[in-house]
């Protein structure tokens, strides 16, 4: 017995081990660990085409924006400078629109990192004020330096969104391709010089400040060669220092800017070029720019597939290693655990057969009130002397001391609710005896105070009595009072009435000539008065409750209106659910027996009874009776008419009636 023991152990441990060792320490973290690299680096290569791209043609779309825009704003009056704007806006709207189609494309948003996501909104939302732009810049409502700040803030938003896209995990090719967005940014600085020196030209005149931009935008473009060039690859570097060695471009570009200067005085540097000679020396070298910056993008490309495709075969391999060691483990699992798993079976089978089948079985017989017998409810079931067998042993003590259990709580369940009925029984008794004495008395007196305090203790017996009652059904047992013939249902709810402690503050509108079948009187009175005594304690003492009905197609709609605070919408979802579904009685809900006692009745009777938001603010009760309870035939019910609890349905007592129901009588 001990080594088999041993052995069980054995092979739990074996278990867990195997597959927690090869499948997490090497699958998990090769596989996953490595694939993730590989898929980000694949995935930077994707985003620069569907996202970078769109950015780089809206950062040229807006520079030529701009330079129109300064233009225009230097010399409104040219009569071809706001048709060629508006062409070029067409071009801007179009490159953002790309950029919109990018971020709600959903493949592409979820392969950027979260700063790619912000830098892409930002620009979005930057762009969201062109329109306001354009529009003070046709209305001559805006500077120059206004309008060209604005523009250049956009485009700044776009190139930071061009390098949050280069974050990939290998470092180098991250480093590269955030240094050859700084290159390319080379050519924004040149842009701007090419605005602001073009619209002096225009407007013929140009500031101090001006020269200084434009000063200092040729030195951030020489400063971006010079700090990111030796970032590059030394093909790249070549390509970069062989355009600006061989080519005129640049060189007709320097001695250009060399005679703008030549004085730092704002009279000669416009004078120094003309337009055309200014635009014959910087738009060749910014077309370089956009080709070399193409070109380099490109090969960056070219250069990171590769690395990603190595990552992807090292992800591959570790793959494969992993599934090997996963098959193998499996293999050895299913070995270790063949025989534990023979030995679980048939303790699971036994286990679930008497938790779900035999249990709950002798749980529904009890509760129904009959004879359980032990041994045969609760066998013993055999087992080995193992572990697993002791399992099992300890399986036959808990079903037998769950049914032991469940058969003691049925014997004490049943033997509160006789009690319950017994005292309920003799306190009816008691009770009727005593309205009997009471209405002796009321007949008798003619002193008006006394009858009052007679009228009083009358409505406090009769409080007493339904009290009574409800703890009758609390017990499972029937009411004693019934009712052979149907009476009034406007009866009914004034008799209900009659049993609340505040009746005075019930108004009950004239209801329908109809009438409710005798059995069903009692039940139906000791519902609505629930619901009524529920109706005034939960509503401020000032206010009224209404009650009214009407006729519906399955019956009749009774409905109890409240002025009170109303109920939080959790609690109410509770209520109605046991309304509709009555649950087993408990012991300890002592907050909710008169909730529970309708819900008996209710089931009873086949009535609905639902709880609604009041439209004053408090709480709708809506009770729906049956056809099947209701009637067009029928009367006041009379004390020998077999109620057993002492009076009629329809005649409540004297004074009690006569308070209560005096204002409801009128139409409503």
């Amino acid at each position: 017995m001990r080594f088999r023991g041993k052995s069980i152990r054995r092979k739990i441990v074996a278990l867990l081990l195997v597959p927690l060792v090869s499948l997490t320490a090497i699958w998990a973290f090769a596989t996953v660990i490595t694939g993730r690299e590989a898929k980000r680096l694949l995935d930077a290569s994707d985003i620069i085409d569907k996202a970078g791209q769109p950015a780089e043609v809206a950062v040229h779309a807006v520079q030529n924006e701009r330079r129109q825009t300064l233009i225009l704003l230097a010399d409104p009056r040219r009569s071809d400078a706001l048709p060629v704007l508006h062409s070029l806006q067409r071009k801007t709207d179009q490159a953002i629109d790309t950029l919109r189609a990018a971020e709600s494309d959903g493949d592409v948003h979820s392969k950027m990192n979260g700063d790619s996501e912000e830098q892409l909104d930002n620009i979005l939302k930057a762009a969201d004020g062109l329109d306001s732009l354009r529009r003070k810049v046709e209305d001559s409502g805006i500077s120059s330096t206004q309008a060209y700040e604005y523009y250049n803030k956009l485009v700044d938003l776009c190139y930071t969104f061009r390098s949050s896209l280069h974050a990939v995990p290998d470092t180098d090719l991250d480093k590269q391709g955030r240094a050859l967005v700084a290159m390319i940014r080379a050519r924004e600085a040149l842009s701007r010089e090419d605005a602001l020196y073009v619209s002096a030209l225009t407007a013929r005149t140009m500031t101090m400040a001006d020269l200084r931009t434009v000063s200092d935008l040729i030195a951030e473009r020489t400063l971006l060669y010079e700090i990111n060039l030796p970032i590059l690859p030394d093909s790249e570097q070549k390509i970069f220092a062989d355009y600006r060695r061989t080519n005129a471009a640049p060189a007709a570009l320097r001695v250009a800017e060399g005679k703008i200067l030549s004085s730092m005085d704002p009279a000669t540097a416009i004078r120094a070029l003309d337009r055309e000679h200014w635009e014959a020396a910087a738009h060749p070298v910014l077309n370089d720019y956009d080709r070399l910056g193409d070109e380099a993008t490109d090969r960056l490309q070219k250069r990171i597939d590769p690395v990603a495709n190595a990552v992807m075969l090292k992800a591959g391999i570790a793959g494969i290693l992993g599934l090997i060691a996963f098959v193998v483990s499996v293999l050895v699992s299913f070995r270790i655990g063949r025989g534990l798993v023979r030995d679980l079976s048939r303790l699971r089978k036994d286990a679930q057969e008497v938790a779900s089948v035999r249990l709950p079985s002798v749980m529904r017989r009890l509760g129904a009130g009959e004879q359980v017998d032990m041994e045969t409810e609760a066998p013993r079931l055999d087992y080995g002397p193992d572990e697993m067998g002791q399992v099992g042993q300890a399986l036959n003590t808990l079903q037998r001391a769950a049914v032991e259990a469940a058969v003691k709580q049925a014997e004490l369940r049943q033997g509160v609710s006789e009690v319950f009925v017994n005292l309920a029984r003799r306190n009816q008794v008691l009770l009727h005896r005593q309205l009997t004495l009471l209405d002796a008395m009321e007949r008798r007196t003619e002193d008006t105070d006394e009858l009052a305090d007679l009228f009083r203790l009358d409505h406090m017996t009769t409080r007493m009595r339904r009290h009574a009652e409800g703890l009758v059904i609390l017990s499972g047992a029937a009411p004693s009072r019934q009712w052979r013939k149907p009476i009034q249902l406007m009866d009914v709810v004034r008799a209900a009435v009659a049993e609340v402690e505040d009746y005075e503050r019930i108004e009950v509108r004239r209801l329908p000539r109809i009438a409710v079948i005798g059995p069903a009187v009692g039940d139906l009175t000791q519902l609505v008065a629930e619901l009524l005594e529920n109706a005034t304690v939960f509503s401020p003492p000032h206010t009224a409750v209404h009650v009214h009905g009407e006729r519906v197609a399955k019956g009749f709609t009774l409905e109890i209106h409240d002025r009170g605070l109303g109920m939080a919408p959790d609690a109410l979802l509770d209520a109605n659910l046991r309304l509709a579904e009555p649950p087993e009685f408990q012991l300890s809900e002592t907050d909710r027996l008169g909730l529970f006692v309708v819900s008996r009745l209710a089931q009873r009777q086949g009535v609905r009874v639902s709880l609604q938001p009041s439209p004053y603010g408090g709480t709708t009760a809506v009770v729906l009776i049956p056809s099947a309870l209701l009637t067009d035939d029928g009367g006041r019910a009379d004390t020998d008419d077999g109620d057993t609890g002492g009076r009629a349905a329809g005649a409540p007592r004297r004074g009690v009636g006569d308070v209560r129901l005096g204002p409801a009588e009128e139409p409503g």
